[in-house]
Parts: C-alpha cells; sequence; structure tokens
C-alpha cells in the first residue's frame, strides 16, 4: 500500500511542474509577440502619381501647376500619427515650389492618401543657360523632398517618434504636359 504523505508529495510535485511549464509557455508567448508584433518598422512616404494642371514655358522660365497623390504606408501594428510637414520641390538644387503635408493619421497596417497642389516657377532659378536648355530638349527634370514626422501609438499604450522621407525625381514633358520617370527612393 502506498504511504499518504507520498503520494500527496508527488501531487505537490506534479502541480509545481505544471506551474512552472505554464509560466516558461506565457514567457515564451510574451516574447514572440514583442518580437514579432511589438516591432516598430520603418514607415514609407511616396508620391503615387502626378499630373500638370496648367502650364507657362518660355526660353528661360517656366511656371507649372502639379497636382500630386502623396502616401504614407504605415507597417505596423499601430496607428502612426504625424505633424504638419514642409515638401518641395527642386530643379537642379534650387527650390521652386512648396506644399505641405498635412497633419493626420495612418491607422494600423494602412497606406493614408491624400492629394496636393503645388505651384513651381523659375523665378530663384540662377542658372538659366541650364534652364533654357532643359526647356528646349522638351525634359525639365524636377525633385521633391520632404520629411514627415510623427509618433507611432502601439496598443495604445506604448509610443515611438518615428519619420519617414520623401525623396522622388520626375521629368516634365513640356510638349506632352505628362510627368515622366517618376522614382521615389
Amino acid at each position: 500500500m502506498m504511504n499518504p504523505n507520498k503520494d500527496s508529495r508527488s501531487k505537490r510535485k506534479k502541480c509545481l511542474a505544471y506551474i512552472i511549464a505554464g509560466v516558461i509557455a506565457q514567457t515564451i508567448i510574451i516574447v514572440l509577440f514583442v518580437l514579432l508584433v511589438m516591432r516598430i518598422r520603418n514607415l514609407k512616404v511616396r508620391i503615387d502619381s502626378v499630373s500638370v494642371e496648367s502650364h507657362t514655358y518660355t526660353n528661360s522660365s517656366f511656371s507649372v501647376k502639379l497636382n500630386a497623390e502623396i502616401s504614407v504606408k504605415n507597417t505596423n501594428f499601430g496607428e502612426f500619427k504625424f505633424d504638419n510637414s514642409t515638401a518641395t520641390i527642386s530643379y537642379n538644387g534650387t527650390k521652386v515650389g512648396e506644399f505641405t503635408i498635412i497633419k493626420s493619421r495612418a491607422k494600423f497596417r494602412s497606406t493614408k492618401r491624400f492629394n496636393v497642389t503645388v505651384t513651381a516657377t523659375s523665378a530663384k532659378v540662377s542658372t538659366k543657360s541650364l534652364l533654357a536648355s532643359d526647356l528646349n530638349s522638351g525634359k525639365l527634370p524636377l525633385t521633391s523632398y520632404a520629411k514627415v514626422s510623427g509618433k507611432v501609438h502601439l496598443l495604445m499604450i506604448f509610443k515611438k517618434k518615428k519619420s519617414a522621407e520623401l525623396s522622388c525625381s520626375m521629368a516634365v514633358n513640356t510638349k506632352s504636359q505628362a510627368i515622366e520617370n517618376l522614382t521615389c527612393k
């Protein structure tokens, strides 16, 4: 016959082993959750499309009104709230236009899209000879840059500051009024 003290001692050991196994399993699940879900990924800001609304070209100057669709892609499991940002459009390193990316938020694992309108003029361009040759060739190379800063909110508990940069180049075809070679990094 079995001793009652040994039987209860055996049950206590089993119970303790189950508790330890449960704690280890929960720890592993929490660590995996933190490493996979709670990891804050980089954000992406892009110009998806650009169209020419109106234009004026001469031999050594231009004025172009552009409509652009901007997207802020959030790949995190929390929303990204960002502040107003100023984006610039440049010709050969000289700022020729400016637009604002308005304060908004991109929900978790989604893309926030909005339209902006910007007028780019050559009033501040100092290299008129290079500008004249670009206009005569029919291709006006432009670049755009912006930095969008904000916070990623994970589970409404954790907040982490993040920023994303928009850096795109394009060419305005002065003859067909189309945007060509739109590439974003």
